[in-house]
């Protein structure tokens, strides 16, 4: 519980905004100095290929999102957030610079899994100390702030990486013993800075218990549209793919990957500012019609440089709207004791969604073109829109 619904706790420990936010932007710096150079360094090995990259990140993905549902779920029934967040970035701190003694593809594939099952361990309860830590009207401002400088650690990391290797002439495997660096400081952070905000235990463990009381009502109805929509949410490959497709030379793609985190750390704040004034609903809306707008680009505009970084700066936008509001919506649908089961059943909807969607466009894009899985995609969004609305009306 936080203390007396939360408002005394968003009154007063606004400092956990900023150190939650910090904390990301220093692991993200780490996380991208490693896996913007992973890829290169994967292939690179004896017995490697372009279909063990891609086991390796779908299994590791895939285990992240259904063990953030468990560590949200334990993180409300023992009371405590700041523990799990401090042991599951510090897994992730500690096992990332191991890639530097990787010889083979399968230690690769033990690390990168170490590295997710910290992060699942993690994200659900950071989140349910994010929501703890300031008020309900906040709560938009508040996941925006933490939002951006996250990202904003997915520029900052890989110009570190890309400035080791060329100015400093440093090897690969410099690089991910040099990612000890920020992750260390995000560790400090959490121990010195982080506050908990969460009561004391009920005494009573009950596993499942929570997911169903966080699934009556309009909490599911709003999983429901948010499932929808992230059946056709793909991820930032396919407009790097579109990109490549443009005819955008192979070194100049990393300015289209810069081109949608810019977009996305630009527009958080502001998007979760308005979110707080005007309704994270409508929001959400908004955002669901922008990455509408993006998919809408590729089907329709010709294949040129120009509009593949308007697709990407688009898609930036996109990301950064529902990225910021989603998070900050879910508290207004559950009890504060049930925050962290409800991230972690959030986190399994949304995972589970986004490995559908990302293997649908995938072969759709594969086999019958980008305009296929434009079609797709429009298809999935409007629906969402649609039945967002209604969501609305209904509540109403």
């Amino acid at each position: 519980m936080t203390t007396k619904g939360g408002e005394e706790a968003g009154v007063n420990s606004s400092p956990n905004i900023f150190a939650l936010g910090f904390v990301s932007l220093f692991t993200d710096i780490s996380s991208e100095m490693v896996f913007s150079l992973l890829p290169t360094f994967l292939l690179g090995l004896p017995g490697a290929n372009i279909a063990i990259l891609g086991f390796i990140e779908g299994t590791s993905e895939a285990l992240s999102y259904v063990l953030r549902a468990v560590s949200g779920i334990f993180s409300d029934k023992l009371r405590k957030r700041k523990l799990f967040v401090l042991v599951g970035y510090g897994v992730s701190n500690a096992v990332k610079p191991l890639f530097a003694i990787a010889r083979a593809p399968l230690d690769v594939f033990v690390i990168r899994v170490s590295d997710r099952v910290g992060k699942a361990i993690r994200t659900s309860p950071r989140d349910a100390l994010l929501s703890e830590s300031v008020s309900e009207k906040r709560q938009g401002v508040a996941f925006g702030l933490h939002r951006a400088l996250d990202q904003a650690g997915a520029i900052v990391g890989p110009v570190i990486a890309s400035t080791a290797l060329l100015v400093l002439g440093l090897t690969i495997r410099d690089v991910f013993w040099l990612s000890l660096i920020p992750g260390t400081i995000a560790l400090l952070l959490i121990l010195f800075v982080v506050k908990e905000q969460v009561g004391k235990a009920d005494g009573k463990f009950q596993l499942f218990a929570g997911i169903k009381t966080v699934l009556k009502g309009n909490f599911s109805r709003l999983l429901t549209v948010v499932g929808v929509f992230s059946l056709g949410a793909f991820n930032f490959s396919f407009i790097l793919l579109n990109a490549q497709e443009a005819g955008i030379a192979d070194s100049f793609i990393p300015l289209v990957y810069a081109a949608v985190n810019v977009a996305h750390v630009a527009v958080a704040i502001p998007a979760g500012v308005l979110s707080d004034r005007v309704g994270k609903e409508k929001i959400m809306v908004a955002g669901y019609g922008v990455f509408l707008a993006t998919v809408v680009l590729i089907l329709l505009f010709p294949l040129n440089g120009f509009d593949a970084f308007l697709v990407a700066v688009s898609y930036g936008v996109y990301f950064g709207i529902v990225e910021t509001v989603q998070r900050a919506l879910i508290p207004s649908y559950v009890n504060s004791s049930l925050r962290g089961t409800a991230y972690g059943v959030y986190y399994l909807v949304v995972g589970s969604a986004f490995f559908v969607s990302n293997a649908v466009v995938g072969s759709l894009w594969d086999y019958f073109g980008s305009s296929a899985a434009s079609t797709y995609c429009i298809i999935t969004s409007v629906f969402a829109i649609a039945f967002m609305i209604l969501f609305l009306n209904r509540k109403r």
